[in-house]
């Protein structure tokens, strides 16, 4: 056998190795992150409930009111997080006037779900929680703040989503972007080739074609102000993608790039900072 054919017939079986790995972490990626939250923490006085989603899953919730708000936010968490990661957000928002709902999307926390989709399916969760929102506060502005899949969720709900503003934060251009830059980070900018083999996966695991997961061409159907966050050394969604869905958005818009920050809590990452950016805008736009 020649050395050109033997060099072929090995980095071929890697390749097919390396594929059937993919296909093994694309399962892992989307499988159910179910787990026992328990009682709110007993400073956010929150009460418990669940709330019934097209999604088809029942939501577990913590509804946080606050003494004579006039505004309200809804808070959605990142992939394979839940609830607990929102408290301290959901203090923040609490002290500055808010009545706050945070809640575990469909295949997290203690919403039960069959498959974690990206934000797809999770888009009617993003629904329910501010039909909900609106039904227990009638009359009241709603803002909705998304973290990761959270913003890309309320994104894909468009219109449906119902908010009077919109926070979106570290949210990946497209499918097909996010899986090249997590391939990338682990393998190398080579393994990008595997990216493919991932994506293909998606129609049949989460029922959706992998062109329609593009959070920056979804942005384009929203009609509430949006404020888009993002921080310059994220390598999950980059900050070019943060600046597309930007330029994509209808006015009103804003954008937040945060300094230093990587694909993480940018509240958690400078808290003062999130104060002064998130706060004021929301203010001056539910006014």
């Amino acid at each position: 056998m020649s050395r050109a054919r033997w060099a072929a017939l090995v980095f071929g079986t890697l390749g097919l190795g390396s594929a059937a790995a993919v296909i093994g972490v694309g399962s892992l990626l989307t499988a159910p992150v179910t787990r026992t939250i328990g009682p709110p923490p007993e400073d956010l006085n929150a009460e418990s409930l669940t709330i019934s989603s097209a999604s088809g899953s029942t939501l577990a919730a913590w509804h946080v009111p606050a003494d004579s708000a006039q505004r309200a936010v809804v808070l959605l968490h990142g992939i394979r997080a839940d609830r607990l990661a929102l408290v301290d957000r959901a203090r923040l928002f609490r002290e500055a006037g808010y009545h706050v709902l945070l809640f575990d999307f469909q295949a997290h926390g203690e919403s039960p779900g069959e498959r974690i989709t990206l934000g797809w399916r999770e888009r009617h969760d993003a629904v329910a929680a501010v039909r909900w929102m609106r039904g227990r506060h009638p009359g009241v502005p709603v803002a909705v703040v998304g973290q990761s899949m959270g913003g890309a969720a309320a994104l894909y709900a468009g219109p449906d989503l119902d908010a009077d503003a919109l926070v979106v934060e570290s949210v990946y251009g497209s499918i097909r972007e996010a899986t090249e830059n997590r391939i990338a980070m682990r393998l190398g900018a080579p393994g990008r080739w595997l990216a493919p083999v991932l994506t293909a996966q998606m129609r049949v695991r989460l029922g959706v074609s992998p062109d329609r997961l593009q959070p920056a061409e979804a942005v384009r159907q929203i009609t509430a102000p949006i404020l888009i966050a993002g921080g310059t050394e994220d390598a999950h969604a980059s900050a070019e993608e943060v600046r597309r869905i930007h330029a994509h958005a209808p006015e009103p818009k804003a954008l937040w790039m945060v300094e230093g920050a990587a694909h993480q809590d940018l509240h958690a990452f400078d808290a003062a900072a999130y104060r002064a950016a998130v706060l004021p805008w929301l203010d001056d736009t539910l006014r």
